[in-house]
């Protein structure tokens, strides 16, 4: 979008304000790839995020003919708006998970968290990336005393259960964590990490480039039709046959696939970036360059750019999906509440992306026929989705390295429920105003 001068009067917004993501101001525009869809392939991946990319990078070393193709840019979806943040992906606890699929099955899945953080880590090494990849950890802050003890406990579990490496961190210690008192303390995640999200995905569609795949932007699939031998797709640009489908989608899927659809929960992500600053003030902020996240419901997470020339900031900021005119000033009030010392600083860039959750709060990796999909990453899909994304590639080519925890896990939904969240508005609204007293409460308990 272009640049957005009638704003600057607003006050939020400085005066060379965009609607595009502060990590696109670091990459050139990608002029690669074909104008042209070949008439079959052996792997057709729909979708060029992580997902798609790193199954197609697999295929394509291996031999098999390999086509990407995107609705739009290459990249335009969350594989280049996201936050840069890089966990150990699963949110339900191995408890919780148990419950679920029994106790050796959650090991199996929580350990894959753990195998995605580490594998990115080597993969971005060996592949020699670019793309200012360190392991900074986490200070995960909570927005409540009772939400710090309970970050104790779950910190103290996972160390003696898991070997999760963590360091709890009081309130009264939280200022050489994170610049601000608007919290009670938190636990730091020391092997969580930090990534620059462009320079990472052009890195991998540099190398997908490289293997020979041919990638084809502004081809929209349109239909799937599954016959004996192949699958033939509707684009665009025409059809393709292709042997084997990925479906690479996660927060963009479409009717292409309903069943899948069906599964998935569209949510919008919204972020902002902050004019230039001082160093001495991201400092102050940051004074270890950790990524930051809190225990609200409606989780904000943010860091300092990895030239540490602005902060970026991200959440969820109202019920319904929003323009990033509207969510900009939302964000930057959310912000300054936690940093006040950025109450004056205005807003560069503001931009939102569309992540996927399912009902169990899990990724998912499978197929039907000969259509594999891997997606569902919940809000914590850099790791996860190359992951993932890989190991489809290596189910393709028949490897038993393509075998993971989450095989043959069950994929919910619910009924009557057909891709629209009409209930998250309503959900959204009920976790922000708990959060709201619960913030409330704590404030009259601290004075």
């Amino acid at each position: 979008m272009e640049r957005v001068s009638s704003l600057a009067g607003n006050g939020v917004f400085a005066d060379d304000y965009r609607e595009t993501p502060s990590w696109l101001d670091d990459v050139a525009p990608f002029t690669g790839g074909s104008a042209e869809l070949p008439e079959s392939t052996d792997v057709l991946v729909i979708g060029s995020g992580y997902t798609g990319l790193s199954a197609a990078l697999q295929t394509a070393r291996g031999g098999r003919k390999t086509v990407v193709i995107d609705s739009a840019d290459m990249g335009h979806g969350c594989s280049t708006r996201n936050g840069g943040q890089i966990s150990t992906s699963i949110k339900p606890t191995q408890e919780a998970l148990a419950k679920m699929v029994g106790a050796e099955k959650a090991r199996a899945v929580r350990q894959e968290g753990v195998n995605a953080l580490k594998w990115i880590e080597e993969f971005i090494r060996e592949e020699e990336i670019d793309c200012d990849f360190r392991r900074v950890g986490r200070f995960h802050a909570a927005h409540t005393p009772d939400h710090y003890e309970a970050l104790v406990r779950t910190a103290e579990q996972g160390r003696r259960e898991e070997g999760i490496e963590s360091v709890v961190v009081p309130r009264s210690e939280q200022r050489r964590e994170l610049g601000t008192d608007a919290y009670y303390g938190g636990v730091v995640y020391s092997r969580h990490a930090s990534v620059h999200p462009a320079k990472y995905h052009r890195g991998m569609l540099n190398k997908v480039e490289a293997a020979g795949a041919v990638l084809v932007p502004h081809c929209e699939a349109t239909g799937l039709i599954e016959e004996a031998d192949c699958v033939r797709v509707v684009t665009a640009k025409g059809e393709i046959r292709a042997r084997d489908v990925v479906v690479a989608t996660n927060g963009y899927t479409t009717n292409l696939t309903p069943w899948l659809k069906r599964r998935i929960i569209p949510i919008g992500s919204y972020i902002i970036a902050t004019e230039e600053l001082a160093p001495d003030l991201v400092d102050e902020l940051f004074p270890t360059d950790r990524i930051a996240s809190d225990t609200c419901r409606v989780v904000y997470y943010y860091r300092a750019s990895p030239d540490r020339k602005r902060i970026v900031f991200g959440g969820r900021v109202s019920a319904d999906e929003v323009d990033p005119r509207i969510s900009g000033p939302l964000l930057h009030r959310d912000m300054a509440r936690i940093f006040p010392q950025l109450r004056d600083v205005r807003i560069s860039r503001s931009w939102h992306g569309t992540v996927a959750y399912s009902f169990d709060e899990l990724a998912h990796i499978g197929s039907r026929g000969r259509v594999h999909h891997a997606l569902s990453y919940c809000g914590s899909g850099v790791s996860m989705a190359s992951y993932l994304g890989m190991r489809t590639g290596q189910k393709i080519l028949g490897s038993a390295e393509g075998k993971t925890g989450f095989d043959g896990m069950p994929f919910p939904t619910r009924p009557f429920y057909t891709g629209n969240p009409w209930f998250l508005p309503w959900i959204v609204s009920w976790y922000r105003w708990r959060d709201q007293q619960e913030c409330r409460k704590a404030l009259k308990t601290r004075g």
